[in-house]
This record gives C-alpha cells, sequence and structure tokens, in this order.
C-alpha cells in the first residue's frame, strides 16, 4: 500500500512547498486553519487538509486549534534560510515527477524523458533558463548537506588545492572551505554553471580562497593541473562507464603523485541489489540521461585501480546525496 500511494505524501509536500506554507507559518509564529487560508489564499477545506497531512508528516506540529513549523521545516524549508531544501522539492515535482509519469517509454526506447537528446546536447545546457535555475537551485540544496556530510567524515587536513570537477553552483567548496579554513578550491564547469557559481561564491564571503574555471570535463584535455584532490560529486551516475573511465584517466593524470581523488555517489552494494536510494536514484537516470546510472562500489574501485590509483578506500556517508566516497590515490 505504501508502494501505490507514496505519491500521496509527496504532492502534499510540495503543494505545501509551492504555496510557501512553511514560509508563512514562520512568519506567523502558529496559526489556526482560518488564519492558514487567509495566509495562503485558500478556502478552509483545503487548508485543513493540508496542513492535517503536513502535520501526519512530520513537518508542523499542532497545539490546541494552532499549527506551527516543526524544527526541521522551520529551518529547512522556509525561503531565505541558509540550508533551505524547498529548491529541491520543487525541481523534483516540476521537471522529474512529470517526466516519471513516460518511465515505461524510457525503459522500452531507453531515452530520457526530461529532455530530448534530438535537439539537445545534454541535460545541463542552458536552451531552458527558468528550469536550470530550478535544476541548479535543487543540486546546490542537495549538495550543501552532502558536502558537510563529506567534511565530517573524511579529513582534507592533509590537502591543500581542490579542483571540483563538475561543481555546479559550489556547495562543496563552499562546505568544505568553511570547515577547512586552509583550504583553497576551484569549481570546473560549464561557463553559463559558473557564473551561477560566481554568485554563490560571492553571498558565501569565501571569494579569497574560492574562484571558478571554465571548461567541459567530457571534452577538455587536459583537466586544470595544480590541485592535490579532485572531487567528483554526484558526477559518475551521470554517464555511461566508457566516459567515466576517461574522466578518472584524466583525473589521474592532472593530479601530482601522492595527489587524491574523491567521488561521492550513491553507491550499490556489490551484487547491485540496494539499497534503494542507490537503485532508485538509477532509475532516475533513466529519465534523465542517455548513459547514466549508479554504480557499484565494486566497479568503482576497480575503474580507480585500472587508472591507475591505489588505495581504493570507502568512506560511508549518511547524507541525501550520496551513502560513500571512494578515495584513492595517485602513485
Amino acid at each position: 500500500m505504501e508502494l501505490t500511494t507514496g505519491f500521496w505524501s509527496f504532492k502534499s509536500f510540495a503543494a505545501a512547498v509551492e504555496l510557501e506554507l512553511f514560509t508563512k507559518l514562520s512568519r506567523l509564529g502558529s496559526a489556526t486553519v482560518e488564519e492558514a487560508s487567509e495566509a495562503l489564499g485558500l478556502p478552509d477545506r483545503p487548508t485543513d487538509l493540508l496542513l492535517a497531512a503536513c502535520a501526519s508528516l512530520g513537518l508542523l506540529e499542532k497545539t490546541g486549534n494552532e499549527y506551527r513549523n516543526a524544527p526541521v521545516a522551520e529551518e529547512f524549508l522556509v525561503v531565505g534560510r541558509p540550508y533551505y531544501f524547498g529548491g529541491f522539492v520543487r525541481f523534483c515535482d516540476q521537471r522529474e515527477y512529470p517526466a516519471w509519469h513516460r518511465v515505461v517509454q524510457a525503459l522500452r526506447t531507453n531515452r530520457p524523458t526530461t529532455w530530448d537528446p534530438a535537439t539537445q546536447d545534454s541535460p545541463f545546457a542552458a536552451e531552458d533558463p527558468v528550469m536550470m535555475s530550478l535544476f541548479w537551485d535543487a543540486m546546490y540544496s542537495i549538495s550543501t548537506f552532502t558536502a558537510r556530510a563529506l567534511g565530517d567524515s573524511y579529513d582534507f587536513t592533509a590537502h591543500n588545492r581542490l579542483l571540483d570537477v563538475g561543481g555546479g553552483q559550489g556547495a562543496f567548496p563552499i562546505e568544505l572551505c568553511r570547515r577547512y579554513p586552509h583550504l583553497s578550491a576551484t569549481v570546473f564547469d560549464l561557463p553559463h554553471v559558473c557564473d551561477l557559481a560566481t554568485e554563490k561564491i560571492a553571498e558565501s564571503g569565501l571569494g579569497s580562497v574560492l574562484d571558478t574555471t571554465a571548461g567541459d570535463f567530457l571534452d577538455d584535455e587536459p583537466l586544470p593541473s595544480g590541485y592535490d584532490v579532485i572531487l567528483l560529486s554526484m558526477i559518475l551516475h551521470d554517464w555511461d562507464e566508457a566516459s567515466n573511465r576517461r574522466l578518472l584517466a584524466k583525473c589521474y593524470a592532472a593530479l601530482p603523485p601522492g595527489g587524491a581523488v574523491v567521488v561521492c555517489e550513491l553507491v550499490l552494494n556489490p551484487e547491485r541489489t540496494g539499497p534503494p536510494a542507490a537503485a532508485l536514484m538509477g532509475m532516475n537516470m533513466l529519465i534523465e540521461t542517455e548513459g547514466g546510472k549508479n554504480y557499484s562500489q565494486t566497479e568503482y574501485t576497480t575503474w580507480l585501480v585500472e587508472a591507475g590509483f591505489e588505495q581504493p578506500s570507502v568512506v560511508p556517508l549518511a547524507a541525501a546525496g550520496a551513502n560513500a566516497a571512494i578515495v584513492a590515490m595517485r602513485r
């Protein structure tokens, strides 16, 4: 039953985010159904149903006749909060949820349903600026939490200069440089993405240690050099095995002896039977990419060793965007 009706929870949650329910409740402090109805501009009946649904999901708390945000909603679902998660919710609702309606089509054709490869070079191009804004905001949101988990679980003290390949708006280097003040970092991504990263870097106040370099990590030869650690954060699941092997070879060539590569992903077990977050993200790659999928720990370590890296180790993570970081060293 939960498998069948799971969308009830998500769509109720997404509606609350779209209506900015949590932001409005934060401003009010608490509200009755009637007060929330006025704030949302909705009739009383649907407001009552939405508040009850969000309370049942642990997003709201109720005392007497008044609802207020639960701590998790107050921290992550109020617009303007440092770690606002609503961007990711909106992206899933507006881009991915409609595309999942055509998942059988994707299974039969082996083609994505969120974009058309016949008319667009990649899902990361800038043809649709509104949707791309949603996408990059969503990735920044989920990457922030994952970066904090990585900084807690893997010690970057031995590294000085980090290259974040495909780094998006810079969530990982921003969080890691906050955690490790000696660290400096560069976001390497497409030109229009670097423009977005530059804005985030300016907002972070870390412009003295963070910068961007525009390029295409798939096509450019070689990758930028002068870094002793390269981060591939939620990148390899977007591409097929051959593309990933070429990218890892370029990482090896760009690193000095003793340098490290860090692959941060939702990783499948060796049997490729779970965990669910990694396996279902693989299905999401079917509707989002031409060749991507989620790979197993065995696949990643094999590719790293065959690219020349040594001592691959797996660092467990507890984060929305990754359950492991696989770290390997250049000879």
